[in-house]
């Protein structure tokens, strides 16, 4: 698989993952959200690195 393709898939799944948390913290336990909330702020704050590095690499010919 490319690694373009799996950057794409992780990227959606941080943002699917928040939006879930988000949208779901009312029915989730206090110990559980807790730790779902750190999760995901982490995976998102990596799928921002990852979206900011393409950018970075977007004209580069490194194949």
């Amino acid at each position: 698989m490319d690694p373009m393709t799996s950057s794409v898939i992780f990227i959606i799944a941080a943002f699917s993952l928040g939006a879930v948390i988000v949208m779901k913290r009312d029915t989730l336990p206090p110990k559980l959200r807790r730790g779902m909330a750190i999760i995901s702020i982490a995976m998102i704050a990596f799928a921002f690195f990852l979206i900011v590095y393409s950018l970075f690499t977007m004209g580069s010919d490194a194949t």
